[in-house]
């Protein structure tokens, strides 16, 4: 295996490897070749008989047990179809409002790269399960503030108490948290666009200049967010002792985060919280829960 190769194997449980084989009529045999072999399984996540047994109406009596990370991985590969096919997606002018964007081109070249599709199923995959809690912050009388991985805001505070080694950490969570909002809940980034204090903070957390905060704190709020992620994204980058083959793909998201954004919203429309199959749509938060 190439070690550029994505490492789909290291998230797919055996269900879901059974699922695959079973799928497209291969033997309880094929389970163990594939879990060794990463080209095989990214042809069956764009398989559409695969598909059609992740998402489809399953026969009755008939249990389907399936990852998340599967399904997400499966609706990733679903997009790049579908996006061969179209000429446009609708992008958001307004609260529920769509207006036609002609630039299925740049986001089929995004979701050209094995690497960048295995991002956003991870990205999705790793917000199933939300990280939430309490710290101590010093400073003056110590006090005790909630975090959550579904709040920039509060997840922003932790830079301040955090050791110098886990910022890269948190910065890259901070990227990751901007990008599902925006991507996969939209309307409720918008409806619940943050107020002044808080985003003042979250331009001082992101290391913005100073001059250019006022432009951007009258920003729409998808716009706050893509480029508040970018630039979070680029500081995990710029900030961790050691460059990995995992930042490297952070930092192509990074400079491509509206084209990973649009994707994302096209998938959240589609497969994961409106309209078609939604087989997948329990198992992610929505933002104001946690």
């Amino acid at each position: 295996m190439d070690a550029t190769d994505p490492a789909y194997a290291d998230y797919l449980t055996e269900a879901d490897l059974r699922l695959l084989a079973r799928a497209v009529g291969q033997s309880a045999d094929a389970v163990t070749r594939l879990a060794d072999d990463p080209a095989a399984i990214e042809a069956l996540l764009a398989d559409p008989r695969v598909f059609d047994a992740v998402f489809g109406v399953p026969d009755p009596g008939e249990m389907v047990l399936v990852s998340p990370f599967l399904a997400f991985g499966v609706a990733v590969h679903r997009a790049v179809a579908d996006l061969a096919a179209m000429d446009y997606l609708p992008e958001r002018s307004g609260l529920r409002q769509r207006i036609p964007v002609f630039d299925t081109p740049e986001l089929r070249d995004f979701l050209g790269s094995a690497q960048r599709r295995l991002f956003l199923a991870q990205l999705l995959a790793s917000f199933t399960r939300v990280a939430s809690g309490r710290y101590r912050a010093a400073g003056g009388r110590a006090r005790t503030r909630r975090f959550s991985e579904l709040d920039p805001v509060r997840l922003a505070g932790l830079l301040d108490v955090v050791p110098e080694d886990c910022r890269p950490g948190v910065y890259r969570r901070l990227g990751d948290v901007s990008l599902f909002l925006a991507g996969v809940f939209p309307d409720y980034s918008a409806m619940h666009a943050l107020g002044p204090v808080d985003v003042s903070r979250l331009l001082r957390s992101a290391r913005v200049p100073s001059s250019e905060r006022d432009d951007l704190a009258a920003a729409p709020a998808l716009d706050l967010l893509e480029y508040l992620g970018a630039r979070w994204y680029r500081a995990a980058l710029a900030t961790a002792p050691v460059r990995t083959a995992g930042l490297d793909v952070v930092g192509e998201v990074a400079e491509r985060f509206r084209q990973a954004r649009r994707v994302l919203n096209h998938l959240a429309d589609r497969y994961l919280v409106g309209g078609g199959a939604d087989a997948s749509a329990g198992w992610l938060p929505r933002p104001g829960t946690s």
